[in-house]
């Protein structure tokens, strides 16, 4: 046994089942080692896709994804993917080939300190420098990928070093659970909770990730809480629940703001301020905030809690349901009302190019609560995170802390792979479409089922959109697309275009049916961005 076939064992003892990556001449005693694994190796047609695909199937299976590149231009390449799941929370292990040791001391090609340029973007980066410590390495990088708070983790691994003979086995798998909360913790927040005249909710990724969304509601509803959520934790409650606000994250003041300006006690839940920065729906510095996590509080001037419960999110939620009598939150069920009117707003408009909520609505149509949707980084995104009404957690799948553009298409592959059984959509803006399409024969190859539904403008939206409003005019934001049908079939795959908005629903429907991998462009009026500033600005709160 050599050392690279030693780490396979390892990854294998991890519970590895898929890896994301493409061959090089430095890992290739580790692609050896593969063919005689019951590991599955997808050759990706660039390692960001690699690198993406390993954050999205970490995000929905909390297990870490992994990728794997050769030295130089291929570790680079995994850069922008494993930055994305390291400040997104997300469980990953990025595996690199390197130089032979011997060669590491001087100049020499292909060469750079990898170590070095992944230790800002993970948790853990190491070079493996003896066969011996293989095995710590490995458990090392699975263990804090993992554990809370999840993220990347880096091992760079030296042809030379892969090819040594090897001894030892793997080691056992081992992970604490999150403590039970403290009886004084409880108290404070159970007290500060039970004060309180006008208390809501904010709920974070952190819930999902702890599986603590079952919980979360059982809380909302013996309290009579209200909750809205960050974008990161759509579905942790249902849209659809009499006690959702929806979600939170625009800069602007939204309607759910009225929430929070009224509300004297927040609740954050698994919140996690690179969500959603706590001066933007906490600007006045004076309400009580009660933080309840797996991990203390990030210190911000704007997030000085007032009692703290760390620990497990279902033992907490359900120490504090029984502990707080249950609330006379009336007032915000106006609020809700507003808020429902709002995502119902040109649902069933049948102007064409057809207007962000149309799209959104058709596609909550076509598709089941169990079903996922991918969305990429662009104005569409905004959109989607205030509009879409998720059911379930993990079934919109948004990254709103790094925030990538280009996520879309892998993380697409990913969530196929991670549920076969599901129908899966891509949603992408025309720009972060193009960084990673590539992808679609990825998918193609694989036999996937998926769509790609593609807001089609032209251009740079969200940028256009910020330009228009600070500085009334924009520039350097248009581009030039192409013909998405024929591009589709040049991969294999099924192109739709949408010519008249009553379209839109049948070709969804059409597309989730065909077997195979479905490409939709749809036209989109983006005017509608301004417009929403514009109603979010003359809002008067009914609060």
């Amino acid at each position: 046994m050599n050392a690279a076939q030693l780490l396979v064992r390892c990854l294998e003892n991890e519970g590895v089942e898929i890896i994301f990556g493409i061959p090089g001449e430095e890992n290739l005693a580790i692609m050896d080692a593969l063919l005689d694994s019951r590991i599955r190796f997808i050759t990706t047609r660039h390692e960001q896709g690699a690198a993406f695909m390993a954050d999205v199937y970490g995000r929905l299976t909390g297990r870490a994804g992994v990728c794997l590149a050769t030295l130089g231009p291929g570790a680079t390449n995994l850069v922008t993917g494993v930055a994305d799941a390291n400040m997104d929370r997300v469980p990953l292990v990025a595996i690199a080939g390197q130089a032979a040791t011997t060669r590491l001391h001087k100049e020499s090609h292909q060469v750079l300190n990898l170590v070095n340029l992944f230790s800002p973007i993970s948790k853990y980066a190491v070079q493996v420098l003896a066969p011996e410590v293989v095995t710590e390495v490995v458990r090392k990088a699975f263990k804090l990928a993992q554990i809370e708070k999840p993220g990347a983790c880096f091992i760079d691994f030296p042809e030379n070093i892969a090819a040594m003979p090897a001894s030892g086995e793997p080691l056992k798998v081992q992970a604490a659970g999150l403590p039970y909360p403290s009886e004084r913790q409880l108290a404070d927040a159970a007290s500060l909770i039970a004060g309180a005249r006008y208390p809501i909710v904010l709920a974070g990724n952190g819930v999902v990730r702890g599986r603590g969304c079952a919980e979360l509601v059982r809380f909302a509803e013996a309290t009579n809480i209200p909750v809205t959520t960050t974008f990161m934790a759509k579905g942790a409650i249902p849209q659809s629940h009499p006690l959702s606000l929806g979600t939170v994250g625009l800069q602007a003041h939204d309607y759910v703001s009225c929430g929070f300006d009224r509300a004297d006690v927040i609740i954050c839940v698994g919140y996690d301020i690179v969500e959603y920065h706590p001066h933007v729906w906490h600007p006045t510095q004076d309400r009580k905030i009660i933080h309840i996590d797996a991990r203390p509080a990030e210190v911000d001037a704007h997030y000085i809690i007032s009692a703290g419960v760390i620990g497990d999110y279902a033992a907490s939620l359900g120490e504090l349901a029984r502990r707080v009598p249950r609330k006379d939150n009336h007032q915000f069920f106006g609020l809700r009302d507003l808020i429902h009117q709002e995502l119902g707003h040109f649902s069933d408009d049948d102007a064409f190019p057809v207007k962000p909520q149309r799209i959104i609505s058709d596609l909550r149509r076509a598709l089941g609560d169990d079903d996922i949707v991918i969305c990429d980084v662009g104005a569409h995104k905004l959109w989607m995170a205030r509009m879409y009404p998720a059911e379930k957690p993990n079934t919109c799948i948004i990254s709103n802390g790094f925030a990538a553009m280009g996520i879309a298409v892998p993380g697409a592959v990913a969530a196929s792979l991670a549920f076969p059984d599901r129908k899966v959509v891509a949603v992408s803006g025309d720009a972060g479409f193009l960084m990673n399409s590539q992808e679609i024969e990825t998918a193609v190859r694989l036999g996937l089922r998926l769509v790609v539904l593609v807001w089609d403008d032209g251009g740079y939206g969200l940028i256009e959109w910020k330009q228009q409003l600070h500085f009334k005019r924009s520039g350097h934001v248009r581009f030039g697309n192409p013909d998405l049908v024929k591009y589709a079939e040049s991969f294999g795959a099924r192109g739709y275009r949408v010519t008249s908005t009553p379209e839109l629903l049948p070709i969804l429907k059409q597309a989730l049916a065909d077997d195979g991998v479905s490409i939709i462009g749809c036209p989109v009026d983006y005017a509608e961005n301004l417009r929403l500033t514009e109603r979010l600005g003359e809002m008067v709160c009914p609060l």
